[in-house]
C-alpha cells in the first residue's frame, strides 16, 4: 500500500536489499509448480520487478497488476509488455476481476491492509476452478526490530504522534491462514521460514526498516523530530543487531499460503 498514515513508497529505499526481499516471492513461486496460468493478478505489485518474472516464467498469461502506490507504479511500467503485462495505480481491497483468473499473487502486502483476513475469501472466490491464491506476508512483528520501534512510539515522549501507528501483528500465523481459507472449502498449503540474513553497510537494519515499517513513523515526523527519533532507534537496534566482521545478522520470518480451488 502507498501511503499509510501519510507515508509514500520510496522505490530505491525499498530496493536497497533487493535480493533479500526477492526470495520469498522466488520461493513462493516455486511452490506453484509447473502450472501454467492463462489469467494472473498481482495484487500489491510494487516496483514490478517481480512481476515481470512472472511474466517470463509463463510467456502465455495475460497478467494484470496493480499497486496503490503511483511512485510504484511508475517505476513498475518499464516493465510493460503490451498485451501482456500491464500495470495500474489501484486498492488491492476494492479489486474486482473482469473474470475468473488462474493465479492471484500478493507478495508483502497483506500486513498493510487492516482487517485482510475478511478480504482473502473474496479473493478466492475470484479463481476458476483449480485457481490458486499465493501470498506470503512477513511474520517477524515480535522481533527486536519491530518491538523496539513499538516501545519507542509508545514511549511518553512520542505517544501522541507515533503511539497508534504500530500494530502488535497485523498478520496471522500459517495455521490461521490455512484455517481462515479450509473453512471456505479451499485445499490450502501453509508454512513459514526464518532466514538468517547477513546485511551489510552501516546500520543496515535501520536501512532495512527504513524501507517498510518505519515509513509511517517518519510521515508523522517533522525534519527535527525525525533526527531524535533515529538517533534513539539506530542505537537500540545496534545493541539488538550487532554488527561481526562478516555483516549484521537480521533473522526474518515470513509466512507463506496457497490455496487452491476445487475443480467443481
Amino acid at each position: 500500500m502507498s501511503r499509510e498514515n501519510g507515508a509514500v513508497w520510496d522505490p530505491a529505499q525499498y530496493g536497497v536489499f533487493g535480493g533479500e526481499r526477492a526470495r520469498p516471492f522466488a520461493e513462493l513461486v516455486a511452490r506453484l509448480g509447473g502450472a501454467e496460468p492463462a489469467r494472473v493478478a498481482d495484487l500489491g505489485c510494487g516496483s514490478g520487478e517481480l512481476t515481470a518474472t512472472l511474466a517470463a516464467r509463463w510467456p502465455a498469461a495475460v497478467i494484470e497488476a496493480l499497486d496503490s502506490s503511483p511512485e510504484m507504479i511508475a517505476e513498475a511500467r518499464r516493465h510493460e509488455i503490451p498485451g501482456r503485462l500491464s500495470f495500474r495505480v489501484g486498492d488491492v481491497t476494492a479489486w474486482k476481476p473482469g473474470g475468473p483468473v488462474d493465479l492471484i499473487v500478493s507478495n508483502a502486502v497483506l500486513q498493510w491492509v487492516p482487517g485482510h483476513p475478511g478480504l482473502l475469501p473474496r479473493w478466492a472466490a475470484a479463481l476458476a476452478p483449480g485457481g490458486r491464491l499465493a501470498f506470503q506476508v512477513p511474520g517477524n512483528f515480535g522481533a527486536p526490530s519491530h518491538a523496539l520501534l513499538r516501545e519507542l512510539a509508545r514511549s511518553d515522549r512520542w505517544r501522541a504522534k507515533l503511539g497508534r501507528l504500530q500494530e502488535d501483528a497485523p498478520v496471522l500465523d500459517p495455521a490461521g491462514y490455512l484455517d481462515l481459507l479450509a473453512r471456505h472449502g479451499y485445499a490450502v498449503d501453509a508454512w513459514e521460514t526464518t532466514y538468517a540474513q547477513v546485511l551489510h553497510g552501516d546500520d543496515p537494519v535501520l536501512e532495512w526498516v527504513k524501507g517498510t515499517a518505519l515509513r509511517p513513523v517518519l510521515a508523522a515526523l517533522d525534519p527535527d523530530e525525525t533526527g531524535e527519533f533515529l538517533t534513539t532507534y539506530r542505537e537500540r537496534l545496534r545493541r539488538a543487531y550487532p554488527a561481526a566482521p562478516y555483516g549484521t545478522v537480521f533473522p526474518f520470518r515470513r509466512i507463506f499460503v496457497i490455496a487452491t480451488r476445487n475443480t467443481t
